[in-house]
């Protein structure tokens, strides 16, 4: 079999571009600041994608403000002024805004954009009805990819927390690159083979 000229150029340019991906990627993991935040646990499966958990992760959005004054509830002194301690989504609705993403006090920070330039910008974030600022999470969960005869810990005992450690990148969603399992004080790395 011969292989024409057209056939290696082709060729060439593919791993190229496949090989600039890998790259960029393997840049940010290493650039990019890293943090350790809350997901909860949701399986997923499909054919062309293989076996995969769905992470939704939490971010802090006491930082931000709502799109509306009327969807907080802040703490009151005795004397009615409000604390700066953060604030409560009201019960009424569920909220959600594009934010920017941040790393602060190895903490993951959603900070709303006000005038975002269009929906590339940014990453959407929700918060449910009665939630805390600080247990705000991102709309599009973060997929970690489980190879096929690894042990998954399902359900998590009440007393434990899955947490995942991201990488954040200047634009778009954070990347997981482990996940371990918290219980008190005890972390527990998960291995995934």
């Amino acid at each position: 079999m011969k292989l024409s000229k057209t056939s290696l150029v082709l060729l060439a340019v593919q791993l190229l571009l496949v090989s600039s991906i890998a790259a960029k990627y393997l840049y940010q993991r290493h650039a990019c600041p890293r943090v350790w935040t809350r997901a909860t646990l949701s399986l997923g499966s499909q054919p062309m994608r293989g076996r995969y958990l769905s992470l939704p992760l939490t971010v802090n959005g006491c930082r931000s403000t709502l799109p509306s004054a009327k969807q907080a509830i802040f703490p009151r002194n005795l004397d009615g002024t409000t604390r700066p301690d953060g604030f409560t989504v009201t019960p009424v609705q569920l909220v959600h805004f594009p934010a920017g993403l941040k790393v602060e006090n190895n903490q993951l920070l959603a900070i709303r954009l006000q005038n975002p330039r269009g929906p590339s910008d940014g990453v959407l974030v929700e918060a449910d009805p009665g939630s805390p600022c600080d247990q705000m999470r991102l709309a599009d969960p973060a997929n970690f990819y489980v190879a096929k005869g690894s042990t998954i810990p399902t359900p998590l005992q009440p007393n434990q927390e899955l947490w995942v450690e991201v990488t954040v990148p200047p634009q778009g969603p954070p990347r997981p690159l482990q996940l371990a399992i918290k219980e008190g004080a005890a972390w527990k790395p998960l291995a995934f083979q």
